[in-house]
């Protein structure tokens, strides 16, 4: 056969012996970020501590190392994933296409300069490493993946098999066991007969998720999904939360994003609630007799919530009257209860004086959306994620029963709030993830309709490795939340994993959103194209839930110690 011929091009685009090749090159990989996490340290230590004064003065390099971290900790979960599917016998042609190309390009930025986004790109040497440090990295292995892995007939024929495949729910196997995979065809059925036909629609109208939808998900225990049973829920694991958050996402975030005000009000509760509180409010979230939103957020305070200045004031009767702002808070019409973060202590201004509260409140109308006394508020327009709007809410001498302070013991608010940011942020991977997916099931299906030159848009090289490299970073991503639902699970701590989860899945769904839409050339920039509400809810992921700097920051404080 000559050697230029299609199927001879085809035997030798996976390198042989892959796994040991990848299994190989995480030591040196590793071994780089020990380097860099020294060097920093180095910079950012005074008199023996670290200092959070000098992290801020090397933020760019503080970040890099979050990034960095991320990284490595991708190739890592990407090696057991790749171990655990060919251990189940399905690491085909599809699995080893995307192990290797996502080995390649991760090695390859860890070497060259890391993405952080489409402007900023961090290099080892913004961390205080030497050329002579980064030749550690040049390992024989090293040099064979990221000089013959992610080639462009790796990339095509990713992308090859992929329409062969099409029927098959995720682009490879995705290393879960048949439960959660029984779990994911349910809701991806769900999402593409009662979701994805009608999304468009209620972004283009700015309309709220219809409550049909939200009737069915309570039917289907998603508000209760890892409640535990003694309390009405589900008892499932923060992993089947991921792939339900996934697959729902995938239809339309915002009906993705559901069952998140759901699963923060009950981790609140679960974690510092009394027996009475968890008897009383636990079942009723879990049915979705109640609806929860999370007020937290004030105007000019955004991630500094030690500095809310929103106050609860005791009575002499033994409950609150609330006084102040709150902004961004999703789905505030038309639920019944808020997790709500004021200042008990008004001779306090840091996190110390705040608490929680389940503050009650009546569901509004289209008419009149805040209809309780004390409570006024009013729709922010926004540019995507729009299914259950976003508020500014204000409160004057707002009712709240004494009963309804969260533990019943002041002063606990920011503890109980830090103790939800693990399932939060692990959630968000997961919303990010199913937006990454619907980009790129929009961006594919356009390529193979649309006609060019006398042929299929994917059938050009670059159109087909911007749909590979999709394709490959969602299962980055997915497996980097996965390991972090799974820590989570297991009773260990973190909020170093969901925090690199959502880092990475934030910005692989902005990536692949932007890219779907270039391949839809000038349709992609027409309203009336689906990828143009899927770009609009991409940009949020690096956002809410931990800014993509707070993020980078808070994993760089854990890394440094």
């Amino acid at each position: 056969m000559p050697k230029d011929s299609p199927n001879a091009m085809r035997d030798t685009v996976i390198l042989p012996d892959l796994l040991d090749l990848t299994g190989a090159a995480i030591a040196p990989a590793e071994a780089m970020l020990d380097k860099a996490t020294e060097a920093l340290r180095e910079m950012v230590t005074d008199e023996g501590r670290v200092s959070a004064t000098l992290i801020e003065a090397h933020q760019g390099a503080a970040h890099g190392l979050a990034w960095l971290a991320t990284y490595v900790e991708s190739l890592r979960q990407m090696q057991k994933w790749a171990e655990r599917v060919r251990d189940a016998g399905k690491f085909g042609e599809v699995e080893q296409l995307i192990h290797q190309i996502a080995f390649s390009e991760y090695l390859w930025q860890i070497y060259g300069g890391i993405q952080m986004n489409q402007g900023e790109i961090v290099r080892l040497q913004d961390m205080g490493l030497s050329q002579d440090d980064m030749r550690a990295l040049m390992a024989p292995e090293v040099m064979t993946l990221t000089q013959q892995g992610n080639t462009q007939a790796a990339r095509v024929r990713l992308v090859e098999l992929m329409q062969e495949r099409a029927a098959e729910i995720t682009v490879g196997a995705t290393g879960l066991d048949d439960e959660l995979e029984m779990i994911r065809e349910q809701f991806r059925r769900y999402a593409l007969e009662k979701v994805e036909p009608f999304a468009h629609d209620w972004h283009l109208k700015d309309e709220l998720i219809p409550m049909e939808v939200i009737g069915e998900l309570a039917e289907m225990g998603v508000f209760g999904l890892t409640i535990p049973e003694e309390f009405g829920g589900l008892g499932l694991s923060k992993a089947s939360m991921v792939v339900v958050s996934e697959e729902l996402s995938r239809g339309y975030i915002g009906v993705g994003s559901l069952g998140t005000r759901s699963e923060i009000a009950a981790e609140l509760i679960l974690a510092g609630g009394t027996d009475a509180q968890k008897d009383h409010w636990l079942p009723r979230i879990a049915s979705g007799e109640i609806l929860p939103t999370a007020v937290f957020t004030e105007p000019n305070t955004g991630s500094d919530l030690g500095s809310l200045r929103t106050r609860a004031i005791k009575d002499d009767n033994g409950d609150y009257r609330v006084t102040g702002n709150k902004t961004w808070i999703t789905h505030a019409a038309r639920t019944h209860v808020m997790t709500l973060l004021a200042r008990t202590d008004p001779d306090t201004s840091d996190h110390r004086g705040l608490s929680m509260f389940l503050a009650e409140k009546t569901p509004g109308t289209d008419d009149t959306p805040f209809p309780s006394e004390g409570m006024t508020g009013g729709e922010i327009e926004v540019l995507g994620y729009r299914g259950m709007k976003e508020y500014e809410l204000g409160f004057d001498n707002f009712h709240v029963k004494g009963e309804n302070l969260l533990g019943g013991v002041e002063g606990q608010g920011f503890k109980q709030l830090m103790k939800t940011f693990e399932a939060a942020r692990i959630q968000t991977a997961a919303r990010a993830i199913g937006v990454a997916q619907a980009a790129l099931d929009q961006g594919m299906q356009y390529a193979q309709d649309r006609k060019q030159f006398g042929k299929s848009l994917i059938e050009f090289p670059r159109v087909a490795s911007k749909l590979a490299m999709m394709a490959v970073e969602i299962m980055v991503a997915r497996q980097l939340t996965y390991f972090s639902a799974w820590e989570k699970d297991n009773d260990r701590r973190c909020d170093l994993e969901a925090g690199m989860a959502k880092l990475l899945g934030a910005r692989v769904a902005w990536a692949a959103a932007d890219n779907a839409l270039q391949i839809h050339g000038g349709n992609g920039f027409a309203l009336e194209y689906k990828i143009s509400r899927i770009l609009c809810d991409a940009r949020i992921l690096n956002i809410f839930e931990g800014a993509a700097e707070i993020q980078a920051q808070v994993i760089a404080r854990r890394l440094l110690g």
